[in-house]
C-alpha cells in the first residue's frame, strides 16, 4: 500500500487568495459605491471618479472587502482529507429488520421519544439506523461512515452504526477492505473507537483545537454504502444543540445537505480539522432538509481517549435530579436571573446529599465556573474523573453557601422508580379547594397508596392555573414557597405569604410519577 500524508499538518486555507470571481466582485461593490458617488454628484461639489476610489474612507471600505476573501472552491481541502474517510459496514445476527409496515424494532430510540419522532440517523434507505436484512435469524447489514485518527488504524465512527455488530469492515478510499475490532462504545454520546487491521500507515485526519464560530464553513464528508466518497459544503449554524438524545447533548448544528450514510462521518472545518462527528439529521420526510447535527470535536477527543484505555466511559456523579431555572421559579426564589440548576430531589445516599444538598437548592457554579443550566451542570459534572473533589456554589434557602464533595461514578443503568401514588384502586376525597389556583387537594394519608407526606391534587380546572402548569389528578404536592405542606389550609397560608411578600408566583415542590420537580405557579393579587 502507497504511502499516504499526515492529514494533522494540514496547510491552512485561512490565507485570502485572489480570484476572477473575487475581482469580480469588487468590481460589483465598486459599480455600487460609483452609483452612490454619482447621486453624490447632483447634490454637493464636484468628485471624479479617480478622486471617489482613492478617498481614504474607501480605501478603508476596499481593504476590508480583502480581508474577507476566501477560496471559490473546496478542491484542494477535500483532496487532502477525503483519504481520511472510510465506509463502515457491519453484519448483524439475530436481528429483525424492518418489516414493510414501517415498524423499525430495532431504532435506537425509545418508541414515542424527540429523537425517535422527529430525528433520523444517517444510515440506510430508511434513515433509522440503514440495516436491511430478511426477518429473524437471518444477517443484517448495517452501513456508515467514518475516519482514522492515527496512522495504526484507530477510526472513529457512531455508537449506532457499529452496535450490536458482529463483524465490522471498513472501506478506504481508494477501494481497499480491512477488518474492525471495536475498541469501545459510548451509547451516551453515541460514539465508537474501532481498530482497523492491515496497515500501520493509514491517512489520518486531526481533531480540531478549538471550537467553530456560528458563521464559520464546514465541509461533510462521508462514505456511504461503499460507493464512494460524498461532499458537502454548509456554515455552522449554532452549537450547543438539545436535540432530545440525552442530557450531554451538546450538538453542533450544520446547515449543510448531508447524505445518509454519512452518519459517524466527519465535518471538516477549512484548515481540515474534524470541528465533528456527523450523528444526526433533521429530517420529517427521511431525506435531507439541510440540518445536521455533528458531536464537538473536544467532546470526541475526550470520549475516545477513555475509550481507547479501558474500552467505556467513566463520569462522574453527584446524585441529584436537576431541572432548569425559569423566570417564574428564580422570581419565586428571589433570584435577580434565571441561571443555574434546580435540585428537585438528592437520591438517598448519594454524594450531594451527603455532603447536605437539599431539594429547593440551585447549584450556581462548579469550582468557581458559573453554571448557565441545568444541561450544563449535567455536561461538566459528567466530564469530570470520579473520585475527583468539586466545590458547588449551592442556593440555600436564599443564602449562598460553598459545599466541597467527592464526586461518585455515574451509574450505567437508572431504575426507574414505580408509581404507586394512587393505585389502590380507592376513590380520593374530593379534597378542599384552594382559591385562584383551580385545584383540590386532600391529606396524603387520607389517600390509600399516596404516602404519608404532602397533599394529593383529587381535581384540577382545565382552565385554571394550575392545569396550565401540568397539575394533574394524583399528584402529590410535598412543599409550598419552601415550606412542607400536608393540609389544604397549608396550602393556602403558604399561598398568601408569598403574596404577602410581593412574589409573583409560588414555587411548589411536587412528586408525579413517582420523580419529584419544582413547579412555579402564578397567584393572583388581593
Amino acid at each position: 500500500m502507497t504511502d499516504r500524508p499526515d492529514l494533522s499538518n494540514l496547510p491552512s486555507y485561512r490565507q485570502p487568495r485572489r480570484s476572477v470571481f473575487s475581482a469580480r466582485r469588487i468590481a460589483l461593490m465598486a459599480s455600487v459605491v460609483a452609483g452612490l458617488g454619482a447621486a453624490a454628484y447632483g447634490f454637493g461639489p464636484s468628485t471624479s471618479p479617480a478622486d471617489l476610489f482613492s478617498s481614504p474612507a474607501h480605501a478603508q471600505v476596499n481593504n476590508e472587502v480583502r480581508k474577507v476573501e476566501r477560496p471559490i472552491g473546496f478542491a484542494d481541502i477535500v483532496e487532502r482529507v477525503k483519504p481520511s474517510v472510510i465506509s463502515v459496514k457491519v453484519n448483524i445476527k439475530e436481528k429483525t429488520a424492518s418489516n414493510d409496515d414501517g415498524d423499525d424494532s430495532s431504532s435506537p430510540f425509545q418508541p414515542g421519544s424527540p429523537m425517535e419522532r422527529f430525528f433520523r440517523r444517517f444510515g440506510g434507505p430508511d434513515g433509522i439506523p440503514g440495516l436491511k436484512g430478511g426477518g429473524r435469524g437471518r444477517v443484517v447489514q448495517g452501513q456508515g461512515s467514518g475516519f482514522f485518527i492515527s496512522a495504526d488504524g484507530y477510526a472513529v465512527t457512531n455508537n449506532h452504526v457499529v452496535d450490536g455488530a458482529d463483524k465490522v469492515e471498513v472501506t478506504t478510499d481508494d477501494g481497499k477492505t480491512y477488518t474492525a475490532k471495536v475498541i469501545g462504545t459510548d451509547q451516551r454520546t453515541d460514539l465508537a473507537l474501532i481498530k482497523v487491521e492491515g496497515s500501520s500507515n493509514f491517512p489520518f485526519a486531526k481533531l480540531a483545537d478549538g471550537k467553530p464560530r456560528i458563521g464559520d464553513w464546514v465541509l461533510a464528508v462521508g462514505n456511504p454504502f461503499g460507493l464512494g466518497g460524498t461532499v458537502t459544503a454548509g456554515i455552522v449554524s449554532a452549537s450547543g444543540r438539545d436535540i432530545g438524545n440525552g442530557p450531554y447533548d451538546d450538538f453542533i448544528q450544520i446547515d449543510a445537505p448531508v447524505n445518509k450514510g454519512n452518519s459517524g462521518g466527519p465535518a471538516f472545518n477549512t484548515d481540515g480539522e474534524v470541528m465533528g462527528v456527523n450523528t444526526a439529521i433533521y429530517s420529517p420526510s427521511g431525506g435531507s432538509v439541510g440540518i445536521a447535527f455533528s458531536i464537538p470535536a473536544n467532546t470526541v477527543k475526550s470520549v475516545v481517549a477513555q475509550l481507547k484505555d479501558k474500552g467505556s466511559v467513566s463520569r462522574g456523579w453527584i446524585g441529584v435530579q436537576i431541572q432548569p431555572v425559569t423566570s417564574d421559579i428564580a422570581d419565586s426564589l428571589g433570584m435577580k436571573k434565571a441561571e443555574g440548576a434546580l435540585v428537585a430531589e438528592p437520591q438517598a445516599n448519594g454524594p450531594a446529599a451527603k455532603a447536605g444538598i437539599e431539594s429547593g437548592d440551585v447549584i450556581t457554579a462548579v469550582n468557581g465556573d458559573s453554571v448557565k443550566d441545568a444541561r450544563e451542570l449535567a455536561r461538566t459534572i459528567g466530564g469530570m474523573a470520579p473520585g475527583a473533589t468539586v466545590k458547588l456554589n449551592v442556593l440555600h434557602k436564599g443564602q449562598d453557601k460553598v459545599v466541597n464533595l467527592t464526586l461518585g461514578q455515574l451509574p450505567n443503568t437508572v431504575q426507574a422508580k414505580a408509581d404507586n401514588d394512587n393505585d389502590s384502586g380507592k376513590a380520593a376525597p374530593r379534597g378542599t379547594d384552594v382559591p385562584k389556583l383551580g385545584m383540590t387537594v386532600a391529606p396524603a394519608n387520607s389517600v390509600a397508596g399516596a404516602g404519608k407526606e404532602g397533599v394529593v391534587v383529587t381535581e384540577v380546572d382545565p382552565k385554571s392555573a394550575a392545569a396550565e402548569r401540568g397539575f394533574k389528578e394524583g399528584d402529590v404536592i410535598l412543599e409550598v414557597g419552601g415550606k412542607s405542606v400536608s393540609t389544604a389550609g397549608e396550602v393556602r397560608d403558604a399561598i398568601n405569604t408569598a403574596r404577602t411578600d410581593n412574589k409573583n408566583s409560588v414555587l411548589m415542590r411536587v412528586k408525579s410519577g413517582g420523580q419529584s420537580r419544582f413547579v412555579a405557579v402564578p397567584i393572583a393579587k388581593g
